[in-house]
């Protein structure tokens, strides 16, 4: 795979360390502080940026990780720092919090505050409502508020060059894909998934199963259980914290016997270091979803007085909102040269990926 894609993980890995150690919350309502205006194009010390993460955590290893990688980078390109008149997060522990936090973090006077997550979309289109000075983002969701921009991605794309890998480098043409809930954007992640597979090899036929969570790895591990024990080898999850499980199974198998071959394909950041078995990996690669370019992006337009209110912009393959992660050597390079192959005719348009069931 070209360096233009596979090179993107290697900032992932570099950041984990930053990410795992920022970890923490101000929970303090400042209502004295004031707030820069970002309609104005404010300079960075008068902007500031906020983020309210889904049930899965900031440490989740995948798609809050990502999010809040992007505002910690956009954080240190300003000379921001952690806090309130900088940039801050929220963990929300069920969906219970979503509103209590969306609207503690305005109440700090965060000029942006992005909602992480589908199911936030009802807590947001409410806060935005009543807090209408305050710019919002929702990633994954659509909000039709004025002053709230959606984002949304090409996960098929994305998707489908990880089929395209799993049918290349199965041995037992027996492929899983373990999804959290059934919503519109894991939905992509599958179609696109089943569409790739089937580029290369139309006779496979690829487990599906959905835990119905994000958040519970034992899910995660019992799914792929079933799946490695009926002689799937490759397993493609889209399922936030509970695909950790489904690392667990693989590595308790890579630990059994160190010859059995079986795989993970992890989602949104690049989950090579969640593969490791010792002197071994079972980190097939990762397909990439760029929330972290995306939150940068939308942070960097409000900033500059060019928030996009009630607008959604959807990043794909050809802007690297999504992208293939570096395989660290598990897959070779004859087959690294015919997923480019994909890779370019979906980015010049020649295949276009279905999104939906």
């Amino acid at each position: 795979m070209s360096k233009r894609r596979f090179g993107l993980a290697l900032s992932l890995v570099l950041a984990a360390g930053t990410v795992l150690g920022a970890c923490g919350s101000d929970k303090e309502d400042n209502k004295g502080s004031d707030k820069g205006s970002s309609s104005d194009g404010g300079n960075a010390s008068e902007f500031s940026v906020g983020m309210v993460t889904d049930v899965g955590g900031i440490d989740d290893k995948s798609f809050n990780q990502s999010a809040w990688k992007g505002i910690q980078e956009f954080g240190e390109e300003n000379s921001l720092k952690k806090g309130d008149k900088g940039f801050d997060y929220l963990q929300s522990q069920s969906d219970a919090d979503y509103t209590t936090n969306l609207n503690a973090l305005a109440r700090r006077d965060f000029n942006l505050i992005f909602g992480v997550g589908f199911l936030m979309e009802d807590a947001i289109d409410t806060i935005a409502q009543q807090q209408k000075d305050t710019e919002f983002a929702i990633i994954d969701g659509v909000v039709e508020q004025p002053n709230v921009a959606s984002v949304l991605f090409k996960e098929q794309e994305g998707a489908y060059l990880a089929g395209v890998a799993a049918a290349l480098m199965t041995k037992s043409d027996k492929i899983g894909f373990v999804g959290g809930m059934e919503i519109p954007v894991i939905e992509r992640f599958e179609v696109g998934f089943l569409a790739g597979v089937k580029a290369v090899k139309p006779e496979i036929k690829v487990d599906v199963q959905y835990t119905g969570a994000f958040d519970k790895a034992e899910l995660g591990k019992a799914a792929a259980n079933r799946m490695y024990s009926s002689g799937v080898d490759i397993i493609f999850h889209a399922a936030g914290g509970t695909g950790n499980g489904v690392f667990s199974e693989a590595k308790e198998r890579k630990t059994a016997d160190k010859d059995a071959y079986v795989w993970v394909i992890g989602v949104d950041s690049d989950q090579y270091d969640e593969g490791q078995v010792g002197d071994d990996n079972v980190t097939l690669t990762s397909m990439l979803k760029r929330v972290d370019n995306a939150v940068n992006d939308i942070a960097k337009l409000s900033q500059d007085g060019k928030f996009p209110g009630g607008e959604t912009k959807v990043y794909g393959l050809h802007d690297e909102g999504v992208a293939l992660a570096d395989s660290r050597g598990a897959i070779p390079e004859d087959v690294l040269a015919e997923i480019e192959k994909y890779d370019k005719k979906i980015s010049d348009g020649e295949i276009e990926v279905p999104g939906e069931k």
